[in-house]
């Protein structure tokens, strides 16, 4: 999976529990819903995405430099 897919998937999964939070415990669980449209919003506008940090340290490092003997 990239990371452009792990992203989007990230941010799919959080709407979809940001919803049946707000059905099953309460309507304020609408603020990530927002919170997750605005920043897609944002990124798509300035190309800084605050996930792609975090996934690209912890998930998609970079290989190794290969040694040249």
């Amino acid at each position: 999976m990239t990371l452009e897919n792990s992203i989007r998937l990230l941010a799919g999964l959080m709407i979809l529990a940001s919803l049946t939070l707000y059905y099953l415990v309460s309507p304020y669980w609408l603020f990530l819903t927002a919170f997750v449209g605005l920043n897609l919003a944002q990124s798509s506008i300035t190309g800084f995405c605050p996930a792609e940090k975090v996934f690209k340290r912890l998930f998609f490092k970079e290989p190794a430099p290969v040694r040249q003997q």
